[in-house]
């Protein structure tokens, strides 16, 4: 059975103080609480080990935003599967349209990445979806399918059975504009089209497709309620308790 999912992503935000009080704040809010989905957060880098640390894993899963495309050597500044895993982190992001667009990550990049964090015991959250002219042209489809097939589609029925999904309309990122239920559904049921024509429907019925486009507290219930929406990739309003937990909330 696909699980519900609500993901945080923290991005370039919060110091290291800050993000261990925002963590341990989440995680004294779902004490004794039960909610119908599960709840992962993606902090940067820095603090990955000491919100391991600080939470009940249990309750919250912890992602990287990020890791390398190399397994370790001469890479200033790079961060590996390997040492996210090590922290303690069980989650990592990739492939997000921020990481396409600024630091120009490539399919055959995002491939090596996925390999590396499987390999090393992480599940990656991997991030599809069209720009606005992408969407205006019509090629949304075409273009989601691709990015599925140049990163994703050389993975065994096993290994791909392993990942969860969000797509991210990248013009509903940060813009306040939201794809519709409608067009959030409509893509959702093409992507697991997409995946049943390569993995068989079992696999497909089985992978948690998110939405990651500015979902917040007043339309996370009716995004949900898809069929095959199983929940969000949550940018800013995972940065407060108050507004991450009504998301939390709507499954």
């Amino acid at each position: 059975m696909r699980k519900n999912i609500v993901a945080g992503n923290w991005k370039m935000n919060k110091n290291l103080q800050e993000g261990l009080a925002l963590a341990k704040e989440l995680d004294a809010t779902l004490k004794g609480k039960k909610v119908n989905c599960d709840v992962i957060i993606g902090t940067p880098f820095i603090h990955l080990a000491k919100v391991v640390e600080a939470i009940d894993t249990h309750k919250i899963g912890v992602a990287a935003q990020n890791c390398a495309d190399k397994a370790s050597g001469a890479y200033t500044g790079e961060v590996s599967a390997e040492m996210v895993a090590s922290t303690g982190a069980k989650y990592v992001i990739l492939g997000h349209s921020e990481r396409r667009a600024y630091y120009h990550e490539t399919p055959e990049i995002l491939k090596q990445k996925v390999i590396l964090a499987l390999a090393n015991g992480l599940t990656p959250i991997f991030c599809i979806g069209e720009v606005l002219a992408e969407r205006e042209a019509e090629k949304h489809f075409e273009i989601v399918k691709s990015q599925l097939q140049k990163s994703l589609f050389e993975l065994s029925s096993e290994d791909f059975s392993k990942l969860i999904l969000a797509y991210e309309p990248v013009w509903a990122i940060g813009t306040g504009k939201t794809a519709t239920p409608e067009q959030a559904q409509e893509m959702h049921a093409f992507i697991r089209k997409t995946i049943a024509e390569k993995y068989g429907d079992e696999v497909a019925d089985n992978t948690s497709i998110l939405y990651g486009g500015s979902a917040n507290a007043s339309n996370a219930k009716e995004l949900f309620a898809n069929p095959d929406v199983d929940g969000g990739l949550i940018g800013g309003a995972s940065l407060s308790v108050d507004k991450f937990m009504p998301i939390i909330e709507a499954f």
